[in-house]
């Protein structure tokens, strides 16, 4: 099965907030990243707004051709946001505003109780459901019991690995992790820290869908362009 790349675009607005300028846009960013073959556009609206804006979420919504998966922390306001823009799915994430960027699943298991809100309100809406997660089976049990459709691995420990043998350890936790989550039902996404040096054996991994990569993607964009970026990251994936 072809894996299928969503691109995140949230480092585009990173750059954009650096002056609170009106330029770039990540909304016309996303326009760039379809046009060379990428599956979806994924953004994540924080709390604290650092990055994407309220008002990217609702152009984007008109304007993607593909679909936008939504990032969002367990906040009502953001819940109210997201039923209105009516995203193709969204990825229930842990948000802390100390932060650099997100360093860990979410925990399911002492969110469960707001993640049983949450989730059906989002499925009433049509809205295909995802918890970001890391590759612990306690964890995935706990995103079947709260009726999430998917879960996103997060690849960040298999990102940030030192060395052949840690990060072949924190792989087969990925890989079986994914495994796992489908025997019960799950189907499975994955992302964070992916580049195009270690995407490849991820992308072996039969059970994952998709893979959400952001800023390695803007990263490379820097010097060759984001059409350029995303078509050799669809290279490397391949």
């Amino acid at each position: 099965m072809r894996k299928k790349l969503g691109v995140n675009i949230d480092h585009i607005a990173t750059l954009r907030e650096a002056r609170k300028a009106g330029f770039p846009d990540p909304v016309e960013a996303a326009v760039f990243a379809e046009l060379a073959g990428a599956d979806g556009i994924t953004v994540h609206l924080r709390e604290d707004r650092r990055h994407i804006q309220d008002r990217d979420v609702y152009l984007l919504r008109s304007t993607v051709k593909t679909l936008i998966n939504l990032e969002m922390a367990l906040n009502p306001s953001i819940l109210e946001i997201a039923l209105k823009v009516l995203p193709d799915e969204v990825c229930i994430v842990p948000e802390n505003r100390e932060e650099v960027t997100t360093e860990g699943g979410l925990d399911v298991i002492a969110s469960r109780e707001k993640l049983r809100e949450f989730v059906p309100a989002l499925q009433a809406k049509n809205i295909i459901v995802s918890i970001f997660i890391d590759p612990d089976p306690r964890q995935i049990e706990a995103a079947v019991d709260c009726g999430a459709e998917f879960i996103e691995i997060h690849t960040g420990s298999y990102a940030d690995a030192k060395g052949e043998t840690a990060m072949h350890a924190e792989f087969e936790k990925v890989r079986n992790a994914a495994g796992f989550a489908q025997s019960i039902g799950l189907r499975v996404n994955a992302g964070h820290g992916l580049n195009y040096r270690n995407v490849a054996p991820v992308c072996g991994i039969p059970q994952i869908e998709t893979l959400n990569i952001g800023h390695s993607i803007v990263s490379r964009a820097v010097y060759t362009g984001l059409e350029r970026a995303v078509r050799d990251m669809i290279e490397a994936m391949r």
